[in-house]
């Protein structure tokens, strides 16, 4: 039993578009709410949290309603094709609105409240096919294989961070954007648009849903001993005890992670803005540092993940989050300007991103049946968005009303509050002998 690496990687396009479409959403929107509308940083980080809000309710709907959904390309591909259309007419009225209520113009879609309610519809239609896209991957991906099938699909996601990053840092640099009262990132948002319709479109010709899907429903039929569900007396399915109780640990770590890990990405470029004068393009170059640690470390991080597992694996990510937070705490507040260091602890974020992203989807829906993996998938993200509802908020109050260099502090704690909870996951770990290349990302008992 192999991974189709072909299929697999092709059907992380989706996954690359999302990630494309939200690294840019995470640094521009929050810049575009405080420069151009002059909003402080609660109220913008409740804009920046609204997504998540929705999320928290939709994406485990929608995973649940792709599941029962039947049509002649698929039960995931209908929602992928659609809200990536619908997102990319929504993603490009936003700086049209930006520029025009700059400039002046009147209007009742030139208002903050426009803008507010565009990002709304926006947000609804990311919501559609977010969990849909995502659970694809398990749909056509037999157990044992998730964490390899995970590592490519982070890996294609990595790629669609690191290509917004770098047409951001090369069209907004900042030598271009000093001194400019308003930046116009409508060319910005038309890149990422084209990025996401021909990743749809070569997707949705080049991977058969309805075929790979009834392969991969034939292997698991076949193992039903990969399942841990137990089903009761009335025929209703549910996890044991114990595997409940560390699905729960599991999700309540995820939550974590992602209030530390969110908290960053949503305002490290305001923060360097207000604390070192750097624009977006510095930021951008941070991330996309961090995302080229996260691409490089994929296959060594499968060397230690096929020899110690799936759990210690995320326990060395969260450590090692922590640590690096910490250390930008002092390479951000002690230095005027990023330095060489400053990337190099932001490579560091990406390893340990990396070896907790290719883990953790994986640890989930091994404790499910194959034929809910979009209901699990729910679950996985219904836990993220908890963490990442409150910390736009949080994180920005506590920037405003105590001081902007609490940040990585903040950060530091809560990644370090995750190592602790994953302590008490006992269950979804599969390990195997040491493989290379590719192959050790998969670690199968």
């Amino acid at each position: 039993m192999r991974l189709n690496y072909r299929q697999t990687f092709l059907a992380g396009l989706a996954f690359l578009s999302i990630c494309a479409f939200w690294q840019m959403y995470d640094n521009v929107i929050p810049l575009i709410l405080t420069r151009t509308f002059h909003m402080n940083e609660t109220y913008s980080g409740l804009v920046m949290a609204a997504d998540n809000i929705l999320a928290l309710f939709l994406l485990p709907f929608f995973g649940r309603m792709s599941d029962k959904t039947r049509t002649r390309i698929g039960k995931r591909m209908p929602y992928i094709l659609l809200g990536t259309a619908g997102s990319i007419l929504f993603l490009n009225i936003l700086p049209i609105i930006d520029n025009a209520y700059y400039e002046g113009k009147e209007g009742i879609l030139y208002t903050a409240s426009g803008f507010i309610v565009c990002i709304g519809i926006l947000l609804f239609i990311m919501s559609v096919w977010r969990s849909p896209a995502v659970a694809l991957m398990s749909d056509i991906t037999p157990k044992p294989l998730r964490s390899k099938g995970n590592a490519v699909i982070n890996l294609m996601g990595a790629v669609g961070g690191i290509m917004y990053l770098l047409f951001a840092s090369l069209m907004y640099s900042k030598t271009k954007t000093a001194g400019l009262d308003h930046v116009n990132y409508r060319p910005l948002f038309i890149v990422i648009s084209i990025i996401m319709a021909i990743s749809a479109i070569v997707m949705f010709y080049t991977v058969n849903e309805p075929k790979l899907s009834e392969e991969n429903n034939d292997i698991e039929r076949r193992h039903p001993e990969w399942d841990l569900t137990e089903t009761t007396s009335n025929g209703a399915v549910k996890l044991p005890r114990p595997v409940l109780r560390s699905m729960i640990f599991l999700l309540v770590s995820i939550m974590l992670w992602y209030i530390s890990y969110n908290a960053v990405t949503t305002w490290f470029t305001t923060y360097i803005s207000a604390i070192m004068g750097e624009g977006i393009g510095g930021a951008s170059t941070c991330f996309m540092v961090a995302s080229a640690g996260a691409i490089v470390s994929y296959i060594p991080l499968g060397f230690v993940q096929s020899k110690i597992g799936r759990k210690k694996s995320i326990l060395f990510g969260t450590l090692l989050l922590a640590g690096s937070f910490l250390a930008c705490f002092f390479m951000t507040t002690l230095f005027d300007s990023i330095g060489i260091f400053t990337y190099f602890i932001f490579a560091l974020v990406g390893v340990a991103w990396a070896a907790i992203s290719i883990n953790s989807l994986p640890m989930v829906v091994e404790m499910c049946r194959g034929s809910d993996s979009g209901k699990f998938t729910g679950y996985y993200y219904t836990a993220s968005m908890a963490g990442q509802v409150l910390t736009p908020v949080l994180a920005g109050t506590l920037m405003r009303n105590l001081n902007y260099r609490i940040l990585f502090i903040y950060a530091t704690v809560f990644a370090f509050a995750s190592f602790v909870t994953m302590l008490q996951v006992r269950h979804g770990d599969i390990r195997g002998s040491v493989k290379r290349g590719l192959d050790a990302f998969e670690d199968m008992e």
